[in-house]
C-alpha cells in the first residue's frame, strides 16, 4: 500500500492506450462499500473472496475490442494483498507481466499518514504504524518475490516509476521474442 499502484498504473495505461482497472475500486463499487467497511462488516475472508472474482473477470480473456475482436490490454492494479492468494498470483501471471511495486517503510508510513486508521490491515496488532507495515512487508515478502520485477518507488516520482514499469515490459517482450542463441 502506498507505493503508487494506482497512480502509476493509470500513467502506464495512458500512456500504452490501454484500459486501466483497479481492484479495489471494482470491489468497492461490487458491494457499494469501502474497503474498511467491507473488512468491519464481513472480515477480511469476505474481502478477498471479493477480490479474487474481480481479479478473475478482469483477467479472463473475453475481454476483446468489439472492432477488431483483439484482446484489449490493460493495466491492472492490485491491492497490496492480492498476490498473497495463490489463485490471484497465477491469474495475473497467465494474463500478463506482473509489477511489484515497493517503498521504504517509512515512506510508506509517511504516505499514509492520516488515512491508517482508514486501512484495516494496518489497524491490526495495534503496532507503531512503522513497525506494522515492516510486519507486513515481512508476511508478504514471499508472495511480493513472484513478481516479473520489482522497482521501489521510494524515491521517485510516479511519472518516473511509470517509465520505469514500461521499460521492464519492454525489455521483458523483446526477450519472449528474440529467438536464443
Amino acid at each position: 500500500m502506498a507505493t503508487g499502484k494506482s497512480a502509476v498504473g493509470q500513467l502506464v495505461a495512458k500512456r500504452l492506450g490501454w484500459q486501466f482497472a483497479d481492484t479495489d475500486l471494482v470491489v468497492v463499487a461490487r458491494a457499494g462499500k469501502s474497503v474498511a467497511e467491507i473488512f468491519a462488516e464481513h472480515g477480511e475472508p469476505h474481502f478477498r473472496a471479493l477480490e479474487r472474482e474481480t481479479i478473475a473477470t478482469l483477467t479472463a480473456r473475453g475481454h476483446r475490442c468489439p472492432m477488431c475482436g483483439n484482446p484489449l490490454p490493460a493495466v491492472i492494479s492490485t491491492g497490496g494483498g492480492a498476490l498473497v492468494d495463490e489463485q490471484n498470483c497465477s491469474m495475473l501471471k497467465q494474463a500478463g507481466f506482473v509489477v511489484c511495486l515497493t517503498a521504504r517503510p517509512e515512506t510508506i508510513a509517511a504516505r499514509v499518514g492520516r488515512s491508517a486508521a482508514r486501512r484495516p490491515k494496518l489497524a491490526e496488532g495495534g503496532l507503531p504504524l512503522e513497525r506494522r507495515i515492516r510486519t507486513l512487508m515481512e508476511e508478504r515478502a514471499t508472495a511480493y518475490a513472484r513478481a516479473d520485477v520489482s522497482i521501489d518507488t521510494s524515491d521517485l516520482r510516479p511519472e518516473q516509476v511509470a517509465e520505469r514499469v514500461i521499460d521492464a515490459f519492454v525489455l521483458k517482450e523483446q526477450s519472449r521474442w528474440t529467438p536464443s542463441a
